[in-house]
C-alpha cells in the first residue's frame, strides 16, 4: 500500500490548526476584515450570533481569546488571534491556488479575487465595465471593496488594490506597477450660470494632504464666492453634493465626465488642476495565479 503524501504547506501548520475546519477559520478573517460581528455576518451570509458562536468555539480550541474590543467598538485580533489569522490567510491562499490549478486543467479562469479601490473609482469606473471582465471570464467571482483606507494585501484583505499614489510600504511582499494617471476637472451643477456664486466643497482636515484637497483650499482662499459650506471625506460624496446643487469642487474626469447632472468649467484660479498617479498593487505570493492575473490585466486596460 502506498504511503499517503501530505502537502508540505499542511505539515507547516501547527497541530491545532490541522484539526480545524476552514469553514470555522473563515469567520476569523471575516471579523478581522469587517471589524464587527454584525458586519462579519453580513460578509459571510450568516447571522451575527453564528459568527460569535464559531469564534467562541475556536477560542476554546486555541485556549485563549482571539479578539478584543477597541475604543471605537471594533474587534481587533489578540496575540492568539493574530497567529490563527496568519495561518488562516495562508490556508485561504492555498485554497485559491488549488482552485486556480483546477481551472488550468479545465482551461478556464476561476476562483474569487478581492479587488479594492477608493469608492469613486470602484463605483464610477470599475462597475460600469465589469461586464467586460464577466464576458471574458464567466467563472470568476469578483469581491469589489470600495474602501478609502489602504487594505492589507499580506492579510488578504484584498488580492489587488488600486491606489492613487506610489506605495510607501509593503516591501518585497508587494508588487506595484503604475497603470495610468488620474486627471481632475472643476465641476459644477449642470446649468450653472456663474460658478463664482457657488460654495466650495472641500475636504475635511484628515484628508487635507491630498493634492485635490490642497488645490481646493487654495482656490477657496484666493477666489471669489462664498466660504465652504460642506467638507467631505471622499470624492463620491463630493460628486453627489454637486449633483444636489450644493456647490463646486474638483473631481476625477473619468468618474464625473459622463454624469449629466454635472458640467465641467474652466477654473478662474490659474493654478494647474491636480493629477494623480494610478498604481496597481498585488501580493508576491499570488504571482502567477490566473484569476488575480486576469483581473489585474483588466484593471490595467481600463481607460482612466
Amino acid at each position: 500500500m502506498k504511503a499517503q503524501l501530505v502537502p508540505a504547506t499542511l505539515l507547516s501548520y501547527p497541530a491545532e490548526m490541522q484539526d480545524l475546519d476552514w469553514n470555522d477559520l473563515r469567520f476569523v478573517l471575516a471579523l478581522q476584515r469587517n471589524g464587527t460581528m454584525a458586519a462579519a455576518g453580513r460578509a459571510t451570509g450568516v447571522a451575527e450570533t453564528t459568527v460569535a458562536r464559531r469564534i467562541r468555539s475556536l477560542e476554546a480550541k486555541m485556549g485563549g481569546p482571539m479578539f478584543h474590543r477597541t475604543p471605537d467598538g471594533r474587534c481587533a485580533p489578540s496575540d492568539v488571534g493574530q497567529i490563527v489569522m496568519n495561518y488562516a490567510v495562508r490556508m485561504e491562499a492555498d485554497a485559491g491556488a488549488l482552485a486556480d490549478a483546477v481551472g488550468r486543467l479545465r482551461q478556464h479562469v476561476s476562483g474569487t479575487v478581492r479587488l479594492t479601490a477608493v469608492p469613486i473609482i470602484a463605483n464610477r469606473v470599475l462597475v460600469p465595465v465589469l461586464k467586460v471582465l464577466r464576458a471574458q471570464h464567466p467563472n470568476l467571482c469578483i469581491e469589489l471593496i470600495p474602501e478609502a483606507r489602504n487594505l492589507n494585501l499580506t492579510l488578504r484583505e484584498a488580492d489587488l488594490a488600486i491606489r492613487l499614489a506610489r506605495p510607501s510600504s509593503g516591501g518585497m511582499d508587494v508588487i506595484a506597477r503604475r497603470i495610468g494617471s488620474l486627471s481632475y476637472g472643476l465641476y459644477v451643477p449642470a446649468g450653472t450660470a456663474d460658478q463664482n456664486e457657488l460654495d466650495w466643497i472641500i475636504y475635511e482636515d484628515s484628508h487635507a494632504h491630498l493634492p485635490q484637497a490642497r488645490w481646493l483650499s487654495q482656490a477657496a482662499r484666493a477666489g471669489r464666492g462664498t466660504p465652504a459650506f460642506l467638507r467631505v471625506a471622499d470624492a463620491e460624496t463630493a460628486l453627489e453634493a454637486i449633483a444636489a446643487g450644493l456647490g463646486r469642487t474638483v473631481l476625477p474626469r473619468c468618474a464625473a465626465a459622463h454624469d449629466e447632472r454635472l458640467a465641467e468649467v474652466v477654473p478662474t484660479l490659474r493654478q494647474q488642476l491636480p493629477e494623480r498617479e494610478i498604481w496597481l498593487l498585488s501580493h508576491a505570493r499570488q504571482r502567477g495565479l490566473r484569476g488575480v492575473q486576469a483581473v489585474g490585466e483588466w484593471v490595467a486596460g481600463i481607460s482612466y
